[in-house]
């Protein structure tokens, strides 16, 4: 008998889930032992999947552009996915980190790796890499070939997008029609402090908001895990960064399960019902009324 590789490995009904919404502690090391404290934390708090905020052992770097810092890369797997595996087996939990990956000699990739105790069971690579102030991305890493394909665990197919790609429906979509059980977004983002309250404000909600739209778009319970609190250009020419937390977790419905403050160190925790997203798209069936036949032009950059 086949299996279907849409199968939920262990059937379940209820998952509990954790966001480590974390600050930059000013060290590799001072990181991964905050980190260290919050996946205990979550464990003892009966969490079996965590995810961790992009890039999640350094400041941001991405603020200014220096060759200096392609030294904070690492192979995967690596140091980081050796001591969160161990971590990983003794407090029997599924992990999502997001790593600074040298891939080879002068070729490195925004990664997010998926550890399972102490295997790995799959990565992403970032595929939308931005060049905008503030956020030099591109000059750091290559695009992602790995695609948009989920990565199969104990707890389920995980989704694992990175950041800039939550502002584009393809990218959970193509999740979505690839099994995907749970779209998870490990995040850096925040304002420059030199905006206006409303303009800032706009700017959160929108980011919220287009992410519940993909959960409803796609009935697939979302976790998008952000870092928090103001980190300095290095190079002292832009206003740095204050990043606005506000992790959450949506249901099917875009509702929200769990919602983090902007401001602070944060242990989020959720349950989230895997029957839902059968039910719902009993009911909202939109994967199949999609008009295959007419969505063409979207492989187009722009219809002239």
């Amino acid at each position: 008998m086949m299996i279907s590789r849409y199968a939920n490995p262990k059937t379940l009904k209820f998952l509990k889930v954790a966001l480590l919404q974390e600050s930059h502690h000013g060290s590799r090391e001072a990181n991964l032992a905050a980190i260290e404290v919050g996946l205990r934390e979550a464990a003892a708090a009966g969490a079996e999947l965590v995810l961790l905020h992009e890039l999640h052992n350094s400041a941001y770097f991405c603020q200014s552009e220096s060759v200096d810092v392609f030294d904070f890369a690492e192979p995967i797997p690596g140091p980081t996915t050796h001591r969160l595996g161990q971590l990983a087996e003794e407090l029997k939990l599924v992990v999502v980190a997001s790593l600074f990956e040298q891939r080879a000699t002068g070729l490195y990739h925004n990664t997010a790796v998926v550890l399972d105790r102490s295997s790995i069971a799959g990565m992403y690579r970032k595929m939308h890499i931005p060049d905008d102030p503030g956020f030099y991305e591109k000059f750091y890493f290559t695009q992602g070939d790995l695609g948009f394909e989920p990565v199969t665990t104990s707890l389920g197919r995980l989704g694992v997008l990175v950041c800039w790609d939550q502002w584009f429906p393809e990218a959970a979509r193509l999740m979505a029609l690839a099994g995907a059980e749970l779209l998870l977004y490990p995040t850096a983002i925040g304002w420059d402090p030199s905006d206006p309250a409303d303009e800032q404000e706009r700017q959160r909600e929108a980011w919220i908001t287009v992410q519940r739209g993909h959960a409803v778009a796609n009935g697939l319970p979302l976790l998008s895990c952000n870092r928090t609190g103001y980190e300095a250009d290095p190079a002292g020419v832009g206003a740095g960064i204050a990043f606005w937390g506000s992790s959450f977790v949506s249901g099917p419905q875009g509702e929200f399960l769990a919602h983090a403050a902007c401001d602070k160190r944060q242990l989020l925790l959720a349950e989230i019902d895997l029957r839902r997203s059968e039910k719902l798209r009993r009911i909202w069936p939109f994967l199949r009324d999609r008009r295959i036949d007419g969505y063409s032009d979207l492989l187009k950059r722009f219809r002239d």
